[in-house]
């Protein structure tokens, strides 16, 4: 059994449920984008638009907590 989302509403649900909670460090939220971008390549390809969007929404996300982390180790 696929427990991987395979529409664009299951990848909004696993994406909420998953969701770190507000105080969560910068790498935690690090991945959670980074998961976000690889599941909503991988799912309902008859919502491409979106899911584009989508992806490209969680890898800008990735990017700036990855340079908000560099800073931090930086002493930035």
């Amino acid at each position: 059994m696929n427990d991987e989302p395979q529409t664009l509403r299951d990848a909004h649900a696993a994406a909420t449920a998953r969701r770190p909670r507000s105080v969560a460090g910068m790498s935690e939220w690090l991945k959670f984008h980074q998961a976000n971008a690889r599941m909503y390549s991988e799912v309902d390809r008859w919502h491409h638009h979106e899911l584009k969007d989508r992806v490209g929404f969680e890898e800008r996300k990735a990017e700036e907590v990855a340079a908000q982390i560099s800073l931090v180790k930086n002493g930035s």
